[in-house]
């Protein structure tokens, strides 16, 4: 099918709404799982660590499969993979309802939820930048604060809920409440041309020159077919062994009629394996060439420093950042905070402060005399003095306030695809924006069991969130040694002198 212009506007803004409520209701829950933690802490008796693992892997999963969502997505289009990924968002909350033991939970909630929600993800960013070009920044800015927006708002009404039907019955609520995404889904109209030819098959896209590769390589088909008769030979040899060495019999045989059509039959036969042998190898190499291409390209984006900097940066602020959005309903918990003096819950505040963050943090992008990267870089050295100061915090109101901090740091996450723009160039901007999503994923994953482990370990969270603000200030510092232009200075190569240039005369006598 032919692909529309993109129309910036018209119908673009139905399915910038309808991607807003779909991130509003995928990851409305799964952000704001703080408020399920302690419940499940509770109703379990397990470790904080142990117990850990659902909310990391909700958050995580989605992150580590981008690869496998992407695909998906480009495979089947934005529609279908939005619609299935609602009824997995809707019946793994479902399922969580029933869970009889904290096992089922790391199934139907963080893998079958995480999933659904990495899948939705993409698919709602996928088909925006379709309907958007000009004004691309704007739509993709109204989107992701669907997720910001839901985590203010479920991490109230899981509470209420909670409060009512107790935990099976919010997360029932919470799951036939997230089949709503079907709605959205079905809005979600391609932006294609109806009037065009169906496309082909991607597998043969991939290998234009099909029909004329073999009259290219007449010799490697003699080759194979060359093989297939020593093959077939070899196979008629010992069938005649077999038959006590009556060539004879068999050579009589071929004289007949209806044994030589047997004959063209069994040649055609071997030419057409030959031909598809052929056609495989010549698949299989493109597929190896692809990936040493890739490989190679992946290995030249670490020999940058300023992108292997980014790279452990990244990893080491999700391993930091990201458990207080999962714990800090526990923290207060834990520093005897009353019950009566929660005015909002803690995560409600980290939800509303990180969409004004994401907008905040992007206007300032946008303006030229602002380097994107140092404002990244402070973003990371607060929120590691931030995580530092929470252990002194025994008040509602003084968690309230580094929640709000933290949430509007956390918001860095809007002018992260800036920095990787700056850092590897628009050209390698989606290569390497998917390896740094791996592994922010693998620390949204590993970061709250080691704070739980270090909970258990030591019955306070005091040393746990003193390691996540060293993760975290230790990624910045990193990040700004690669970046210092003093560090360039440095390693640039000092100009090579001039070679001497001799002159030599001839003498005349001797």
């Amino acid at each position: 099918m032919e692909i529309k212009k993109s129309p910036d506007g018209g119908w673009g803004w139905v399915i910038v709404f309808v991607s807003f409520f779909t991130q509003f209701l995928c990851y409305g829950s799964p952000i704001a799982v703080g408020v399920l933690y302690i419940e499940w802490l509770d109703a379990f008796g397990e470790g904080k660590g142990k117990t850990a693992w659902i909310g990391s892997l909700a958050s995580g999963v989605g992150l580590l499969a981008s690869p496998i969502c992407s695909l998906c997505v480009s495979s089947f289009g934005a529609r279908p993979v939005t619609i299935f990924s609602g009824f997995m968002v809707a019946g793994g909350l479902m399922l969580s309802g029933f869970a009889p033991n904290i096992y089922f939970l790391f199934f139907s909630y963080g893998i079958v939820v995480g999933l659904g929600c990495g899948l939705l993800y993409t698919a709602t960013v996928t088909i925006t930048c379709q309907y958007f070009d000009s004004r691309r920044g704007l739509a993709l800015g109204l989107i992701s604060t669907g997720s910001s927006v839901g985590l203010f708002i479920y991490a109230a009404l899981q509470r209420l809920l909670i409060e009512f039907y107790g935990l099976d019955g919010c997360l029932l609520i919470v799951g036939a409440l997230a089949l709503n995404i079907l709605a959205c889904g079905s809005l979600m109209r391609p932006l294609q041309s109806s009037e065009g030819p169906l496309p082909e098959k991607t597998a043969l896209e991939n290998v234009p020159d099909r029909y004329s590769i073999y009259n290219d390589k007449e010799k490697n088909l003699e080759e194979n077919v060359h093989i297939l008769e020593k093959s077939y030979g070899s196979e008629e040899t010992h069938k005649s062994t077999l038959a006590n060495g009556d060539w004879k019999r068999e050579n009589l045989l071929h004289k007949n009629p209806t044994t030589m059509a047997h004959t063209k039959e069994t040649e055609t036969y071997k030419k057409k394996v030959a031909e598809q042998t052929y056609f495989c190898k010549q698949l299989a190499k493109r597929k190896w060439q692809l990936y040493k291409n890739y490989c190679g390209e992946t290995m030249a984006l670490f020999k940058n420093k300023v992108f292997s900097a980014l790279f452990i940066a990244i990893f080491l602020f999700d391993i930091g950042g990201f458990p207080p959005s999962l714990l800090m309903e526990d923290v207060a918990r834990s520093s005897n905070v009353k019950d009566e003096e929660f005015v909002m819950p803690l995560i409600s505040i980290i939800g509303i402060m990180t969409a004004v963050g994401k907008l905040i943090l992007g206007i300032l992008a946008d303006f030229k005399w602002i380097n994107t990267l140092y404002l990244y870089i402070a973003t990371l050295i607060l929120t590691g003095l931030a995580l530092c100061a929470i252990p002194f915090a025994k008040s509602y109101v003084t968690l309230a306030i580094l929640s709000a901090i933290l949430g509007f740091l956390t918001g860095n996450w809007s002018i992260f695809p800036y920095v990787t723009t700056k850092t590897v160039g628009i050209e390698k901007l989606a290569h390497a924006y998917g390896i740094l999503m791996f592994f922010a994923g693998l620390g949204n994953s590993l970061g709250p069991p080691i704070i739980g482990w270090f909970y258990d370990w030591t019955q306070t969270y005091d040393i746990a969130f003193y390691f996540s603000g060293f993760c975290v200030l230790l990624g910045g510092f990193i990040l700004l040694l690669a970046a210092l232009p003093s560090w360039e200075t440095c390693n640039k190569q000092l100009p090579k002198p001039a070679p001497t240039t001799f002159l030599y005369k001839v003498a005349s006598n001797v």
